[in-house]
């Protein structure tokens, strides 16, 4: 940023660096976020799959004849 305080102008590259700079931040703030994300969908998706598979087992459970067969 010296050509601005020396000239008062802001150039190209100024507002260039700038935009690398705030979009270095952006980039470390999303990583930090994206693995928090992951760890939420893995345990929610286990969640749905085990209330699915236990509601499936109940309602079967509900819904089964029994057979008996004797012999005379």
């Amino acid at each position: 940023m010296t050509s601005r305080a020396s000239t008062g102008t802001v150039t190209r590259d100024d507002i260039e660096a700038k935009l690398r700079e705030l979009r270095g931040e952006v980039d470390s703030v999303g990583e930090k976020a994206k693995g928090g994300v992951m760890v939420v969908g893995a345990v929610a998706a286990v969640a749905i799959l085990a209330g699915v598979y236990l509601f499936g087992r109940r309602k079967g459970k509900k819904r089964t004849t029994v057979v008996e067969v004797r012999r005379v």
